[in-house]
């Protein structure tokens, strides 16, 4: 990640991995080298650009990574003859939002009004094509994976709204909001991935059966307007206040849900964690950092405490 902090460092990720290679995808040749070093069997494509606002000021950068990002990595797949499936995770906001209070579905289509949601769904078309031109036809199962408005301890990046909320703490501020009516699919970042990892298990296994898109979003109760997730997280720090911020803004989706129902149905994926315990988890995991406890632990016992959480049904 390119902010300081963030989670990589913070948590001592790379003591829990067997090799790391940091570098920029859109250098094809390093990503070649990277990939075919590696002996991959499974690959999950989470490099991005992954910021809407940041996309109006930079939409050149933001298309570059996005989308011939994904291309490069797909064509080094092509030249890797260990990798058997691939998940490329994009986003809830590759479809064309018609600000409708229904849920989307993984066959509505692609979209995007600002460069980032767009080219996400650029990268979703990219995708399909590289499946049913080259990679369906060589043996490698390749899925798309698009989660809600993804939470967790030790995101630092601008422009989102808890990392927002923990910045106004630390700097003693209240927390300036955009759009506190704007409803969101909230979710902890342990959902999707747990989602992630089964989409993966099933290609690796069943290959072309599970070879589609797929939507990993909260329960409906757990897609809430901007305003009460702040008013949860003012409730759970003493001091803490925010305000409406009324200057013009760009572009950004009033209303996004997503219908999970094929993932529960075909990959029996269940949210565990409902948004409001996803919410403390939060707060303790800052809390605990400002404290200088050792946050590879206490980040591999919240994955534990999640893991143990019996599925909502």
């Amino acid at each position: 990640p390119n902010t300081t902090p963030n989670l990589f460092t913070v948590a001592n990720v790379a003591d829990s991995l067997a090799s790391s290679t940091i570098g920029d995808i859109r250098d094809s040749s390093l990503l070649h080298e990277a990939l075919q070093a590696s002996g991959a069997e499974i690959v999950f494509h989470l490099a991005a650009q992954p910021l809407v606002r940041y996309s109006y000021e930079s939409p050149v950068e933001t298309y570059s990574v996005n989308v011939m990002g994904t291309v490069n990595l797909f064509e080094a797949i092509r030249n890797t003859s260990s990798v058997k499936a691939v998940v490329n995770v994009t986003t809830d906001k590759c479809y064309e939002n018609r600000e409708w209070v229904w849920p989307y579905r993984e066959d509505e289509a692609m979209g995007g009004y600002d460069p980032y949601s767009s080219s996400k769904g650029c990268s979703e078309l990219v995708t399909a094509a590289y499946r049913r031109s080259f990679l369906a036809t060589s043996g490698v199962a390749v899925a798309t994976a698009r989660a809600g408005n993804v939470i967790g301890g030790g995101d630092w990046s601008s422009d989102r709204l808890i990392p927002d909320f923990f910045r106004a703490i630390d700097a003693k501020q209240a927390l300036s909001v955009r759009s506190p009516n704007a409803v969101r699919p909230w979710q902890h970042v342990l959902e999707p991935l747990s989602g992630y990892l089964t989409l993966a298990q099933q290609l690796y296994s069943h290959g072309e059966q599970f070879a589609e898109a797929w939507n990993f979003g909260p329960a409906d109760e757990d897609a809430r307007n901007v305003a009460w997730i702040v008013e949860q997280l003012v409730a759970s720090i003493p001091g803490a206040i925010w305000q409406r911020d009324e200057t013009p803004q760009p572009h950004e989706a009033n209303y996004l849900k997503l219908d999970s129902s094929k993932a529960r149905a075909n990959l029996n994926w269940q949210s565990r964690w409902n948004l409001k315990t996803a919410l403390d988890a939060i707060v303790s995991w800052h809390e605990c950092w400002h404290q200088g406890k050792n946050m590879h632990d206490f980040t591999l016992d919240q994955i534990k405490k999640y893991e143990q959480t019996k599925r909502n049904v």
